[in-house]
């Protein structure tokens, strides 16, 4: 042989050649959840070190499910929902600055932001922290700014892409007259400086939001006329999965300084379900979950050709409805677990493990560099007038303990507001012009009073079911 065939027989060193994928056991499975049979590209499932959350079907209304992790097993029919929305949720997120904070996107064209206490409700949580009322028709994708506090981007079926300041429940800016057709996914850049957003129209663009600018765009990345979607990886470049003209599914990797000819651009496979990637930046891995697929396929991205290395598949028997993806504080380092997804059926959800085997017990540091932490780098103000600022990292050394349940707390602007803001005309009131400044803040003081003993009380029955739960398994 000639050296060039020789080169290419020698095989690439990575520590994630051997990355592996196992379902738990049967017993750390969360069963008998009817999962919505919503038909939208969404994941329908949102975790984080502390909670399962799933979109489940609920007769009037929409609902989704929140499951402590460790309340794996059979899920009492009876088990609360956050039920709020008068249509089904399409929709859900996890705040990643504080682990009881989720939003939800519903057909109803709201989306609502709830606070989940760390202890299992008795009744439905009913009532949103905030609801946020901008979209004209139904809101289908939801995502939180990686570094800002409160700040929360929706985009609906009216094209419209907003961001929201949920601390405040007010719009901080409308992306309109970008988008001319559905918007398939939006995302974020690791410092929450740009999206990403794939369209019906066949176009991947990148916004500057602040700007209210599309900085680049790219029409037809995969000719086909399936859905796209996107997402930035490391260094700026763009990951795409997508359709041939041959309906082969495809993916795609993309320089934003040279949008016009793909990095890389691989044929998968012919089955018709759209890929929903992951990417962990940590070890740039991407794993691809086809909606329907019974498969996850993971690929490692690198600066050497072909830049995106397929590395393995993880396969199993049944199709997944949809997938949760937990961040990498949520993980066992001791078990070198380098990522666990929530993978939904029918009528359960079934954790998967990734892993990369060690013979040692030890910290594999290589395998946990320092890693987003729950804390954010700025806040909605900081970065709505143009800093940026990259996530606060915190090491895994010692695993991750999640913080005890932290209060949101919303403050209205110009409701209460004594005198508004500068450069401001009043907003007109409904309210009857004698009804006192002061009676107002009395009715709600009394508001809040009412809320607080009745959120004790919840506590107080759940503190005296848990009781009787060891009292009756105590005496069985």
């Amino acid at each position: 042989l000639h050296p060039p065939a020789m080169s290419r027989r020698v095989v690439r060193q990575s520590k994630f050649r051997h990355v592996f994928g196992q379902p738990v056991k049967a017993d750390q499975m969360y069963e008998d959840i009817r999962v919505s049979k919503v038909t939208c590209d969404s994941s329908f499932c949102a975790v984080n070190p502390k909670f399962v959350a799933i979109i489940v079907e609920s007769g009037g209304g929409g609902a989704f499910i929140v499951l402590p992790l460790a309340k794996t097993g059979r899920v009492d029919k009876n088990h609360p929902l956050v039920t709020g929305h008068t249509a089904p949720v399409l929709d859900i997120d996890w705040c990643p600055h504080n682990d009881n904070v989720i939003a939800s996107a519903s057909e109803d064209t709201t989306v609502m932001v709830w606070q989940i206490p760390d202890y299992v409700p008795v009744r439905n949580i009913t009532e949103p922290v905030v609801t946020l009322e901008g979209h004209s028709k139904r809101v289908g994708i939801i995502s939180w700014h990686p570094t800002a506090r409160n700040v929360l981007l929706s985009a609906g079926c009216d094209n419209l892409v907003i961001l929201w300041n949920v601390g405040t429940g007010e719009m901080l800016l409308v992306l309109e007259d970008m988008h001319t057709d559905l918007i398939y996914n939006v995302g974020w850049n690791r410092n929450g400086s740009l999206l990403v957003t794939t369209c019906k129209d066949k176009k991947v663009r990148v916004i500057d939001p602040r700007k209210q600018q599309v900085v680049a765009e790219k029409a037809k990345p995969h000719d086909g006329a399936r859905p796209i979607r996107a997402i930035f990886v490391a260094d700026g470049k763009i990951f795409t999965t997508g359709f041939s003209k041959m309906s082969e599914r495809q993916l795609g990797l993309w320089d934003l300084n040279n949008f016009e000819e793909p990095i890389a651009l691989q044929e998968m496979d012919t089955s018709n379900g759209v890929l929903l990637p992951f990417y962990d930046p940590d070890s740039s891995i991407v794993y691809l979950c086809g909606k329907g697929d019974s498969s996850i396929r993971y690929f490692e991205i690198t600066d050497e050709a072909p830049y995106v290395h397929y590395l393995n598949t993880y396969s199993s028997k049944e199709p997944q409805r949809g997938m949760g993806f937990m961040p990498k504080r949520g993980l066992d380092v001791s078990k070198c677990e380098i990522a666990r997804f929530f993978k939904l059926h029918e009528r359960k959800c079934e954790p998967i493990v990734m892993t990369v085997p060690r013979k040692s017990d030890l910290f594999q540091d290589d395998l946990y560099p320092d890693t987003p932490g729950p804390e954010p780098a700025l806040e909605a103000d900081e970065w709505l007038s143009g800093k940026d600022a990259e996530p606060i990292l915190i090491s895994l050394r010692d695993g991750y303990v999640p913080i005890k349940n932290r209060e949101l707390k919303v403050v209205k602007k110009n409701i209460l507001d004594n005198k508004p803001p500068p450069g401001r005309r009043h907003s007109h009131s409904t309210c009857d012009p004698n009804f006192s400044r002061p009676a107002l803040e009395e009715v709600l003081e009394e508001i809040r009073a009412l809320k607080e003993m009745v959120q004790a009380q919840e506590k107080r029955i759940s503190d005296l079911e848990d009781k009787l739960c060891q009292f009756t398994n105590g005496t069985d």
